[in-house]
C-alpha cells in the first residue's frame, strides 16, 4: 500500500506553532491539493490532535484517527478511533483493499510511521511564513534519505515538494 505524508511547513519548517493551531496559516492552492490528494486516497491518518484541530470529519473519506483515548469512539462510518500501530493500521487497510492512503500529521504520528518505513512519499508544501518555534515534521531524530520527484511553485511565493522516500539500510 503507498502512503503519502502530506503536509505544509514554514520556511522555518514548523507545521504548527503548537498541538492545537488550526491550520489556516498554508493558502488556497496548498488546501486544494489537500483535498484532491486526500480524496484521490479516500483515506486519511491523522493524530487525535490533529483531528480535534480539523474539527470534524473530513467528507468523502475515510477518517482514521490514531488515539490512546479508548474512551473515543464513533458511529460514523468514514470516523475510526484507533489505539493500533501503523504496521497493523496499514495491514488492515490492505485486506480491506485500500491501496493508497494520506499521512497527515502530526509529528508523532508522522514519527510512528516513519520509523516503520511505511511511508512511499512526502509532499510538503512550504509556505512564504515564519514562525521561529513550534512543532517539526517529526518529533524525533531520523536518518532517511529522500529522492525529489517534483518541485513547483503551487501559488506565489508557495512551493509544492515531492519526495519519494529511498528504503533504508538499517
Amino acid at each position: 500500500m503507498k502512503v503519502i505524508l502530506l503536509m505544509a511547513v514554514t520556511a522555518d519548517g514548523m507545521i504548527a506553532r503548537d498541538s492545537m493551531q488550526l491550520v489556516d496559516w498554508t493558502g488556497k492552492a496548498d488546501k486544494k491539493y489537500f483535498v484532491d490528494i486526500t480524496r484521490q486516497s479516500g483515506t486519511m491518518i491523522m493524530g487525535s490532535k490533529t483531528f480535534d484541530t480539523i474539527g470534524k470529519v473530513l467528507p468523502g473519506r475515510k477518517n482514521i484517527v490514531m488515539t490512546r483515548d479508548k474512551t473515543r469512539i464513533s458511529n460514523d462510518e468514514n470516523l475510526i478511533f484507533t489505539n493500533h500501530p501503523p504496521t497493523q493500521i496499514v495491514n488492515d487497510l490492505e485486506k480491506q483493499g485500500v491501496d493508497f492512503a494520506t499521512l497527515i500529521g502530526g509529528s508523532v504520528v508522522n514519527t510512528l510511521f516513519m520509523k516503520e518505513n511505511l511511508i512511499n512519499e512526502i509532499h510538503v508544501t512550504i509556505v512564504p511564513k515564519l514562525f521561529g518555534n513550534g512543532l517539526t515534521l517529526f518529533n524525533q531524530s531520523l536518518d532517511a534519505q529522500l529522492e525529489l520527484m517534483d518541485i513547483g511553485e503551487i501559488d506565489k511565493g508557495h512551493v509544492l515538494v515531492k519526495y519519494k522516500v529511498t528504503p533504508s539500510d538499517v
